[in-house]
C-alpha cells in the first residue's frame, strides 16, 4: 500500500502564523496615521476664503504630532446641505479623527451639528459666535479661531471714539448667521457705549444690487456705516455708498479681508477701515506684539509658495488650526491611538486645555467655557490705502 504524498501542513501553518505576525506588526503603524477631514468653500460666494485656506493646508508637512497625517479635503460649494453631506461622509466612511472647517458660519454650523453628535472634534475657520455657543451638546466638540463679535465691535467703537467723528452708526449685513450674529452683538454693545443705531439693513449674498438699502441708510446721514459681510459680496454695499457720494466712515469685518475683495471693490474701498487679524499686516506690527514672529513666519511661507502679496488671513486661520492640532495631538497620543473614539476624545480635551498658545493670528487660551480662546490681541485696525492694508495706531 502506497503512502500519500506529504502535504507539508506544518509548513503551511508556520507560513500563516508568520503572515499574521507581520500583519500584526504593521497594524499599529497604520493605526498611528492621523486622518484629518477638511471642509472648505472653494467654489461659490465664499470661494475667496476657501481657496487660500486650502492652499495653507497643502503647505503643511507630512506629520502631525510626530505621526503621519492624511488630509481628505472636500468642497462644500458654500452650501450648507453639501457641507452636511461632506461631514457625514468624513465621519461615517473616512473615519476621520478631526474636522477642520467650514469656511463660513452657516456651513460651519451644519458641520458642527453632525460632528458633535458623532463626538468628532471640529475646528471651524469661520467667525460666528454661534459656532461655539452655547457651549453644550454638539458644540462641546466645536472650536473656532476667529475672534468673537464683541472684540471686533469694541475695536471699531474705540476707533470711532478716538477720532471723534460722531455717534450715529448705520449697519448693513448679509442675511446669514454671520451677519445676524454681528448685528445682534452690535445692538447690545453700541448703546451701552453711547452710540445710536440709525438704520439696520440686510441683503443676500447673491443679490446683484443693494441700492434700495443704501438709499435708506444715506437718508439717515449716519456718521459711520458698519458692514457685516463675508467674502466678495461684502464689497457691494461699499461700492454703492461710494457711488451715492457718502462721505462718512465705513467699517468692515475681517470676513472680507482678502485680495479678491480689494479687486472687486477697487477705488470704492479707499479710505475704508477694517478690523483684521494681525497677520495681514505682519511686518507692520511692533516688535512687542506677541504674534509678530509667528505671523511673519507664516507670511513668508505662504508668499514663497503663492507669490508676493498673496497673504491671506483665511489661510492663516487654517494654518493656526493645524498648529493647534499638532500641539494637541502630542498630548492626545499619550492616551490613545488615532482612529479610535478614545483618541478623538483626548484630542478634544487637549485642544480645550490649550494655554497661551501663540499662533499667527492670536494667542489662544481655551477652557471648558471658552472654545474660541482669543482676546483683543487677535485684532488690529487697518485702513485701505492704495489697494493695500495700512496698520492704524
Amino acid at each position: 500500500m502506497t503512502q500519500p504524498f506529504p502535504t507539508n501542513r506544518p509548513s503551511r501553518r508556520i507560513a500563516r502564523l508568520a503572515l499574521a505576525l507581520v500583519l500584526g506588526a504593521v497594524a499599529p503603524i497604520a493605526l498611528a496615521e492621523i486622518h484629518i477631514g477638511v471642509i472648505l468653500s472653494t467654489t461659490g460666494p465664499a470661494a475667496s476664503l476657501g481657496i487660500p485656506e486650502e492652499q495653507a493646508i497643502k503647505l503643511w508637512p507630512g506629520e502631525i504630532g510626530g505621526e503621519k497625517v492624511r488630509f481628505t479635503i472636500l468642497n462644500d460649494g458654500s452650501d450648507t446641505t453639501t457641507a452636511t453631506k461632506n461631514a457625514q461622509r468624513l465621519i461615517s466612511e473616512d473615519k476621520v479623527d478631526l474636522i477642520i472647517g467650514a469656511s463660513v458660519t452657516p456651513t460651519s454650523l451644519a458641520v458642527v451639528e453632525i460632528a458633535g453628535n458623532a463626538q468628532v472634534p471640529v475646528i471651524s475657520l469661520a467667525g460666528g459666535g454661534a459656532i461655539v455657543l452655547p457651549q453644550d451638546g454638539p458644540r462641546k466638540w466645536a472650536f473656532k479661531l476667529s475672534p468673537t463679535e464683541p472684540i471686533s465691535i469694541g475695536l471699531v467703537l474705540d476707533h470711532l471714539q478716538k477720532i471723534g467723528k460722531g455717534k450715529s452708526v448705520a449697519t448693513i449685513g448679509i442675511a446669514t448667521s454671520y451677519g445676524d450674529g454681528f448685528l445682534k452683538a452690535f445692538e447690545a454693545i453700541a448703546p451701552q457705549r453711547g452710540f445710536k443705531i440709525v438704520a439696520s439693513e440686510k441683503y443676500n449674498q447673491t443679490d446683484p444690487s443693494v441700492t434700495a438699502q443704501i438709499l435708506k441708510i444715506v437718508a439717515t446721514n449716519p456718521d459711520a456705516v458698519y458692514i457685516f459681510a463675508a467674502g466678495t459680496p461684502g464689497a457691494l454695499p461699499q461700492i454703492e455708498l461710494a457711488q451715492r457720494g457718502y462721505k462718512g466712515l465705513v467699517y468692515q469685518t475681517q470676513g472680507v479681508a482678502n485680495n479678491d475683495f480689494l479687486r472687486v471693490g477697487a477705488k470704492s474701498l479707499e479710505g475704508g477701515y477694517m478690523t483684521v487679524a494681525p497677520v495681514l499686516v505682519a511686518e507692520q506690527l511692533p516688535d512687542s506684539n506677541p504674534v509678530k514672529k509667528a505671523a511673519v513666519d507664516f507670511v513668508q511661507r505662504f508668499e514663497k509658495a503663492q507669490g508676493p502679496n498673496s497673504r491671506s488671513l483665511f489661510a492663516a486661520t487654517a494654518w493656526d488650526a493645524l498648529l493647534i492640532v499638532d500641539q494637541a495631538s502630542r498630548e492626545a497620543l499619550k492616551k490613545a491611538r488615532p482612529g479610535t473614539p478614545a483618541f478623538r476624545a483626548a484630542l478634544r480635551d487637549a485642544i480645550e486645555g490649550l494655554r497661551d498658545f501663540v499662533g499667527s493670528e492670536g494667542v489662544y487660551t481655551m477652557s471648558a467655557s471658552d472654545h474660541n480662546g482669543v482676546d483683543a490681541r487677535s485684532q488690529v485696525m487697518v485702513k485701505i490705502e492704495n489697494a493695500g492694508w495700512k496698520l492704524q495706531p
